[in-house]
């Protein structure tokens, strides 16, 4: 059983795009559909716009599906395409990266900022190939684990590795011992690169004293190079550490390291990806077609543009940092910002200061940053210079309507283009949202617009048959695209098992998502994160969707606990806005709004105030964290938490609530 899901559909806004014409979404679907029908021709067409150092013999391999394999016979090298075409060309003195560091003065301004141009780029991105071949003994088909804070160093090394054909997985720096070691182990990675510290918050990461931890239980490693970020001493292993500046003291400046002419199938990356059961999955990624992808998606998307300031405001750790900071921005010849911090550290406006500072007129954030800013309130934006800002994007989860509606008057002026973007470690690039750079319709707060050209997506009932429109159903991908995975890194069996095999013959995405009567997607939220109360299954996004719907909620989490009765309930915990209360009055009015919204079903068992919910430095609520709290069992590994005094808010949370009910 299932709770129908109400949005507000009919609900359009149609952004200014000066001389671009928004179209309505009927003459969109047409001319998606040609794409679809002709998918091969399409993207044929969007890869001859990069440059290959040969031309692939057929387009697609589909011969063994589900490993299918995009342009192969073509050779190409996604470091030159990010690198050596620009250095080669006008934009060589082009500032290509503005690194901002997080510590600040006593005024509030950035102790640290650099400017890297193309030029700068490609000395050191040749440089350090250099010292990885020439001094580590790195070639083709090698492996290299990368454990960096967000520093230039970060983009460096993994275009360097791209030049050789050396393979990396790059590791969030807010990982434990144990989830970097695991990665290394599974990778075998001959190389681990790190630093001796990050700055976050205003305090030191010690990652090469958690880097040391992990290399006592791997035995693949056989070389750290560190980087000095911090300067602090930190304990060096005589024949296997070095400093990344000693080993690169006597490399010249003008180094050239041809780059490798190598496959369009050949493994680009691996990126672990953690599923709610099993060991991480390490996601492989080709070169070919996730260049491909990613080139399409930064003009169609992004509406990319030579006098753009585009900032990404996501980790390099994760899947839209590889994307859409190091690969597609710079693949484009684009200047963009590269922030080391917190995106309210040391001020809550640290993010709109950066705006202004620099005239960013790309914004690609997260829907939990923006409910974070929501909290704080307006003052925070408006005294700053938000009109350098032409265009927005969301990543990473679900919008709710009202943080699109706030983002979209006081970021966005009320005019321009505001989209949600769907797509996941899996894809490699961006496959459902809004295309002001290709054909914009009207947008719809809280939904992710349309697929992308050239790719077909559908949502289907538990039957596999397409579900009824406005009704929730399984998120699948029905025909193969360029930026799909090559497989799981040793893995193949399972890469079948969980993509492919819940609905033969098309890509299951695990996210539940609608579709409504206009073709409009809504993702919903992964469709393990549900809640079956009574046998009916309520995804959390749902829940935390209405309760974000009051105006004194700033942020929601739910999980579910155990009821003897129900199976489930639900438990919500809040973050009111600047302003309110908590009072029982106000708890009465939330809980009524989730049964009007959602249905009785879903009444909210118990609901709880807190200052803070346990997040990734990425933005993701950690709710099974919250839930082992509010079961009182083993919390677990806490390590990429952004502050772990959040847990401490639950417990506190819960712990007062029982007070208080003992009193009555």
């Amino acid at each position: 059983m299932s709770v129908t899901w109400a949005l507000p559909f009919n609900v359009k806004i149609k952004p200014k795009l000066g001389e671009n014409k928004v179209v309505d979404e009927k003459v969109y679907s047409e001319i998606h559909n040609k794409t679809v029908e002709n998918y091969r021709e399409f993207w044929e067409g969007v890869a001859s716009e990069l440059e290959w150092f040969k031309k692939w013999d057929k387009v697609l391999d589909d011969s063994n599906p589900p490993f299918y394999k995009w342009f192969p016979g073509g050779e190409i090298n996604a470091s030159y395409l990010a690198v050596d075409r620009h250095y080669n060309s006008w934009r060589r003195n082009k500032v290509a990266i503005i690194w901002e560091g997080e510590p600040v003065d006593e005024k509030g301004n950035p102790k640290e900022v650099k400017q890297i141009t193309y030029a700068d780029l490609y000395r050191e991105v040749n440089r350090v190939a250099y010292m990885m071949r020439e001094k580590l003994g790195l070639r083709k088909g090698d492996s290299i684990a990368i454990y960096l804070p967000m520093i230039p160093e970060l983009p460096i090394f993994m275009l360097a590795a791209a030049r050789l054909g050396v393979v990396f997985t790059v590791v969030f720096s807010g990982f434990s011992s144990d989830a970097l070691a695991t990665r290394i182990n599974d990778a075998e990675a001959k190389v681990l690169v790190t630093a001796d510290g990050g700055w976050r918050r205003g305090k030191v990461i010690d990652l090469k004293g958690i880097a040391d931890r992990s290399l006592e239980k791997t035995q693949f490693v056989k070389n750290v190079v560190v980087v000095r970020r911090l300067g602090n001493g930190v304990r060096m292993q005589e024949g296997r550490d070095v400093y990344f500046d000693e080993i690169m003291r006597d490399i010249p400046h003008n180094v050239y390291v041809e780059p490798e002419r190598l496959k369009s199938e050949d493994p680009l990356y691996i990126l672990y990806t953690s599923g709610t059961t099993g060991k991480p999955k390490g996601i492989v990624h080709d070169i070919g077609g996730y260049m491909t992808l990613l080139h399409g998606t930064m003009k169609w998307v992004f509406d990319i543009r030579d006098e753009d300031i585009f900032w990404c405001t996501a980790d390099i750790g994760w899947v839209t940092g590889h994307s859409y900071i190091v690969f597609g921005p710079l693949m484009e010849g684009v200047t963009e910002i590269m922030y080391e911090g917190a995106l309210d550290y040391p001020q809550p406006d640290r993010w709109t200061s950066i705006i202004e500072r620099y005239n960013v007129s790309i914004l690609y954030t997260s829907p939990t940053a923006i409910r974070s800013f929501m909290k704080y309130g307006e003052e925070w934006v408006k005294n700053h210079d938000m009109r350098s800002v032409r265009l927005m994007h969301s990543v990473g989860e679900p919008i709710n309507p009202e943080a699109f509606e706030w983002f979209f008057k006081v970021v966005g002026r009320n005019e321009i283009p505001f989209g949600s973007t769907w797509w996941m470690t899996e894809t490699g690039g961006i496959l459902i949202s809004n295309l002001p750079g290709y054909l914009m319709i009207p947008m719809k707060p809280g939904s992710n617009g349309m697929p992308i050209p050239g790719l077909e997506a559908d949502v289907l009932d538990e039957n596999g048959n397409p579900a009824k429109l406005e009704e929730r159903g399984y998120l699948v991908i029905k025909n193969p695209w360029p930026g799909m995975p090559l497989t799981i890194y040793k893995d193949p069996e399972r890469y079948v098992k969980v993509y492919w095999s819940k609905f033969p013959g098309v890509f299951y995405a695990g996210d539940y998502a609608v579709k409504d009567k206009d073709g409009y997607f809504w993702i919903l939220g992964r469709a393990d994160e549900v809640i079956k109360v009574a046998g009916h299954r309520l995804g959390t996004y749902e829940l935390e969707s209405a309760l974000i719907e009051h105006p004194a909620v700033a942020e929601a989490a739910v999980v579910g606990v155990s009821d003897p009765i129900k199976g489930e309930v639900p438990v919500a915990f809040v973050i009111l806005r600047q302003g309110h209360e908590p009072t029982d009055k106000l708890v009465n009015e939330i809980i009524n709004l989730i049964r009007e919204k959602v249905g009785p079903i879903a009444t909210i068992d118990k609901l709880y105030f807190v200052g803070k919910l346990p997040k990734t430095r990425s933005g993701k609520i950690m709710r099974r964290v919250i839930r082992a709290v509010t079961m009182n069992t083993e919390v677990g590994d806490i390590t990429t938490l952004e502050d772990e005094a959040s847990v401490d808010e639950i417990r506190k949370a819960i712990q007062e609530f029982k007070e208080e009910l003992g009193k009555q």
